[in-house]
């Protein structure tokens, strides 16, 4: 939940040329202190170029970003916690140690970490992990402790590249849940993803990437609401009066028939389908989702290769 007026982080149109590759081609954001933000895009969109810059690893080679408060991101990296796309921990560690070495990373003294890797495991009922070497761990567990080992020195912000890909739907809700806990606790969420279910579930704002540029930022409801609701509906009647009321653009799919509800609103619809005889067996108003936004937003090749990628 928002818990404040400012932004945690900002940029302002950052470009990143790779080559001869424009990687990231002005790309504006802001994130507000205390939300859930999520940047969408297929592999490739430059979503993970985008965090680099923003969190200070690779420096833009045009535009400006604030991270925290700070016009340099490196200052503010003992309050960040970041997962990245790469999943990378020492194999011989045990789960405790990994995560209080990843704490100590950012200034957390190594026994505090030790202290604080405990709590983090039992408190998800995995004391049994903690002295397990990291090798013996499977894969979906190895990244259960390197996410811990992200937010075990409480950081302000938290910044996850992919964080769902590689994860079982159990796990997957388990890390939802974690998300939403961090953000009620206070923390800022950034989380790239590019399965729009997640954003759909967890983000107040989002940001849509496709090749390098900002194709949309704002809020979930704001990007929904682009497109007219959807009306589903099943007549008794095949044929009739009733008919001449239906929009040019509906479409009949077996017996429903599909269209954009009218400007007018449903009740003048309604009215024409009794006055016709129709017989209405079922209406429903569906409020289009993310991914339809997401479609008319970005369009639907880009809609296409986030579907191709499936996480394992």
């Amino acid at each position: 939940m928002q818990r404040e007026a400012e932004a945690a982080v900002e940029a302002r149109d950052l470009v990143k040329i790779f080559g001869t590759k424009r990687a990231v081609d002005g790309v504006s954001l802001q994130v507000p202190a205390g939300s859930i933000f999520g940047l969408l895009g297929p592999n490739g969109a430059g979503k993970t170029t985008t965090l680099r810059m923003l969190l200070g690893i690779i420096d833009p080679d045009s535009g400006t970003r604030s991270l925290l408060g700070r016009s340099a991101p490196l200052t503010a990296a003992n309050e960040v916690g970041y997962l990245p796309e790469e999943r990378g921990l020492y194999p011989s560690m045990t789960a405790r140690e990994a995560i209080a070495f990843m704490g100590a990373l950012r200034g957390l003294p190594i026994a505090e970490g030790r202290r604080r890797a405990t709590a983090l495991l039992a408190d998800r009922g995995l004391a049994e992990w903690e002295k397990k070497p990291i090798r013996t761990l499977s894969k979906g567990m190895a990244q259960t402790v390197q996410l811990l080992g992200t937010l075990v020195h409480k950081p302000r912000l938290i910044v996850l590249d992919e964080p769902f890909s590689g994860l079982d739907a159990i796990n997957q809700e388990k890390l939802e849940a974690l998300i939403r806990a961090e953000a009620e606790a206070g923390a800022t969420i950034i989380f790239s993803t590019h399965v729009i279910a997640h954003a759909e579930r967890l983000c107040e704002r989002i940001a849509i990437i496709a090749a390098g540029k900002v194709a949309f930022a704002g809020a979930v409801d704001e990007a929904r609401d682009r497109l007219r609701p959807v009306v589903r509906l099943q007549t008794r009647a095949g044929d009739g009066a009733w008919r001449a009321a239906l929009p040019a653009g509906a479409r009949q799919v077996g017996r429903e028939w599909r269209f954009e509800l009218p400007e007018g609103g449903p009740e003048p619809l309604l009215r024409a389908l009794i006055d016709g005889g129709a017989g209405i067996d079922t209406l429903s108003i569906e409020r289009p989702g993310l991914h339809d936004a997401f479609v008319a937003i970005a369009g639907a090749s880009a809609a296409a290769e986030m579907g191709k990628e499936v996480p394992a």
